[in-house]
């Protein structure tokens, strides 16, 4: 399908100082200064289409940050996408990724679902983390570091106690990288994870 710039952003992007992006926001941008993008035209997106076109289109190191909510887990390729975001992301800029934990039992039952995701997955596209056990990058060509990764519990409507009991295992579980380790390793599928939460800050130029 044709790309549709609906507000023209993608002219401006060079000469937009504070650019933002939110990577597939659907119906609800959770950013609200953030320019929304999407392969559906809901009325929160500014830009429909395929989401590899779309940053085709804009500058080199251009963007001040990257947000996407439940998104990552349906792109096609995941390295792809990090080698666009590496390109058109400012030195020092921020991505942030929110995506279903694998434990999640919801995970499953999506069918346009195609990657799962841990503690460490983007370890493995990353110079450096936060967490104890070091990864292989098996080659590529990292721009990111990890600042943070916690892990959110929580359960959705209309499961009020069931969300509560949850919070309060996370609470436990994150108060620490060792707790969210320990948890991911030996609790996981006692206490299902939710969703995992990625800060990765841009670094310097890749060769």
């Amino acid at each position: 399908m044709a790309l549709i710039d609906k507000k023209n952003v993608l002219s401006q992007a060079g000469s937009t100082s504070h650019l933002v992006l939110e990577l597939g926001c659907g119906n609800r941008k959770r950013n609200l200064n953030a320019i929304g993008v999407d392969i559906l035209d809901y009325p929160d997106v500014d830009i429909v289409g395929d989401v590899y076109e779309a940053l085709a289109l804009l500058p080199n190191q251009s963007v001040e940050a990257v947000y996407s909510y439940h998104f990552v887990e349906h792109v096609p390729d995941v390295p792809k996408l990090l080698i666009e975001l590496a390109r058109i992301v400012k030195r020092n800029g921020r991505v942030e990724f929110v995506a279903p934990h694998f434990s999640n039992p919801y995970f499953y039952s999506d069918p346009t679902h195609r990657n799962f995701f841990g503690l460490y997955t983007f370890c493995y596209y990353s110079s450096g983390s936060p967490l104890s056990r070091k990864v292989p990058t098996y080659g590529y060509k990292t721009a990111f570091q990890i600042e943070t990764v916690d892990l959110g519990f929580k359960s959705t409507p209309p499961f009020l106690v069931r969300h509560v009991i949850k919070r309060a295992i996370g609470f436990i579980f994150n108060s620490s990288n060792y707790m969210k380790e320990f948890y991911e390793e030996n609790f996981c599928f006692l206490f299902p994870c939710y969703e995992v939460k990625y800060a990765l800050r841009r670094e310097g130029d890749v060769s």
